[in-house]
């Protein structure tokens, strides 16, 4: 779950990490001007939007006065930007830069450890940092288990050569940053840029914090202490009609898992799952020259009612010509309990499901079962002899046959 810049900012803040002066929300250009005449100076007005490219599109604006501001902030909020509508204008007082740094924290999938950066080369990604000045980009990794010491931070901030006062304010931030990403199952947390002001003083001028999609329960207090809806789900867009629909199927019974659709533009519909199997599966396909039309995760021994709901909802998508069931090996979910559903919501479509089959291959518990109703079907499928990858081929190659 992708968080707004200013939820970001609101929790940020509760770890000590300082923000410029205001920094509040405002949805009407009046809001805006009473929290500009709030601030008493120059201000910046930025578009709260799941996606990049705000400047460009005329998301962010300055103003010196409070009827500037409310000027700016009419125009913002009549923006789409990527599609996205603001769901506010984030007003904050602007001040004089002197230099700005990097600092984030994320996972790292190598080392199957979070990992600190640390540059003092802020305000341009930190990829092109990295490929262009790797002298002035720092890491170190931490463990999940033991604390997290300002004094590692100290070391990450010192090693390009900060010292004095501005070492001993960037630990500190550093540090809580670190903190937040724990405590918060945090995927990212990120502050770019992190600008040293011209008096001193060191202010978080833009943040980016994810959130582990699985622990939207576990952190449902500060989610609610954010404002934010535990069951919203957020993307780099809006949800579409399509998504919105398969999350009320996953959640009209809680049978098991048969939901977290995503929606693309291609013409295979995918019900995959088991694990990682899902990511493998769908990179599989792509790898092989497939278009899928969606990413549709099912697992868990979910219903036949449930199944079929969702089966029916895949195939509704225009543009689907063909669905791939597939899985990992599973033991917690009834292969003979998802080939009906499937099946049946295939057949309450009005098609053949031998001929808008294109594979299932789900093998694990009562295989032989649900095998024999694929059987009867005349469904193509195949157990555990044939890889993910070669069964994600196959629906690929039945794709080009028509």
């Amino acid at each position: 779950m992708r968080f707004y810049e200013f939820e970001a900012k609101q929790l940020f803040s509760k770890y000590g990490i300082p923000l410029p002066a205001g920094s509040r929300v405002a949805h009407s250009p009046e809001e805006a001007a009473t929290i500009a005449e709030e601030i008493g100076g120059p201000v910046v007005l930025k578009a709260q939007v799941l996606t990049g490219g705000r400047m460009k599109a005329g998301g962010v604006l300055f103003a010196d006065t409070p009827s500037e501001a409310a000027h700016a902030a009419e125009k913002i909020l009549g923006l789409v930007i990527k599609g996205h509508v603001p769901r506010g204008v984030l007003v904050e007082a602007r001040a004089p830069v002197e230099q700005e740094y990097y600092l984030g924290v994320t996972w790292d999938g190598f080392a199957r450890l979070p990992v600190m950066v640390f540059s003092d080369m802020g305000g341009i990604d930190v990829e092109e940092v990295a490929e262009k000045h790797p002298e002035h980009i720092a890491k170190r990794h931490f463990s999940t288990i033991y604390p997290f010491s300002d004094y590692m931070a100290k070391e990450l901030i010192a090693s390009l050569g900060v010292s004095g006062t501005n070492l001993l304010r960037l630990t500190h931030i550093a540090a809580q940053l670190a903190r937040a990403f724990r405590n918060h199952s945090l995927t990212l947390a990120e502050i770019n840029p992190l600008a040293r002001l011209k008096d001193g003083r060191f202010v978080c001028l833009d943040g980016h914090v994810d959130l582990e999609d699985d622990a939207r329960e576990s952190q449902r207090q500060i989610l609610q202490e954010l404002g934010i809806d535990p069951a919203e789900k957020r993307q780099a867009r809006p949800p579409t009609e399509f998504e919105i629909r398969g999350a009320e199927i996953d959640a009209s019974d809680p049978r098991g898992v048969a939901g977290n659709v995503v929606e693309f533009d291609g013409d295979l519909g995918l019900i995959i799952g088991a694990g990682g199997g899902s990511l493998t599966l769908f990179d599989a396909i792509r790898k092989h020259g497939g278009r899928p039309a969606n990413y549709c995760e099912i697992g868990g021994n979910p219903s036949v009612a449930k199944t079929c709901a969702l089966t029916k909802l895949i195939l509704s998508k225009p543009g689907v010509k063909k669905i791939a069931v597939m899985m990992n090996v599973v033991s917690n979910t009834r292969v003979d309990l998802v080939a009906r559903g499937v099946i049946k919501g295939v057949l309450e479509c009005g098609y053949k499901p031998s001929e808008k089959i294109a594979i299932f291959r789900i093998p694990g518990s009562w295989e032989s079962e649900g095998f024999k109703i694929l059987k009867d079907y005349g469904v193509d499928y195949c157990d555990r002899t044939v890889s993910m990858y070669e069964a994600a081929g196959r629906a690929v190659a039945k794709m080009r046959e028509g």
